[in-house]
């Protein structure tokens, strides 16, 4: 769910073959790609692998290590990471944790929309990153 100045904008898409992380992070790159070039906006999310992953700079840091942790260990997701830092790029974008099933009518909103995009008829299959 995408709020902005024109209102509300619902949107939801099923996979299958994937994980919770990987739905976490489509679901901020789908949101941040609406976000117009040069806009500001605040994701809310209780998603803590998306939101530390940001606010904590380890996304910065596994670009710097070609995608790799600080351990040397593999990154998952790399293929979501890029989009999700080419949908940030030039705009000024602030990471909100909220605390999931926890009364957010917000958060319960995307939350009832991801559970019914999961029993859609025609999934989208997700590689595995």
């Amino acid at each position: 769910m995408v709020a902005g100045p024109e209102g509300e904008e619902e949107f939801s898409r099923g996979y299958k073959n994937t994980t919770n992380n990987r739905m976490e992070l489509r679901g901020a790159i789908e949101a941040l790609e609406r976000v117009p070039a040069g806009a500001s906006a605040v994701l809310h999310t209780d998603s803590r692998y998306v939101v530390d992953a940001i606010q904590k700079k380890w996304v910065d840091g596994w670009m710097k290590r070609g995608w790799r942790k600080a351990d040397g260990g593999e990154v998952k997701n790399v293929d979501l990471w890029e989009l999700l830092t080419s949908a940030m790029r030039g705009k000024k974008v602030w990471f909100k944790w909220v605390e999931g099933h926890a009364g957010n009518a917000g958060n319960e909103r995307c939350d009832k929309l991801a559970v019914a995009a999961t029993k859609g008829p025609k999934l989208e299959i997700d590689r595995e990153g």
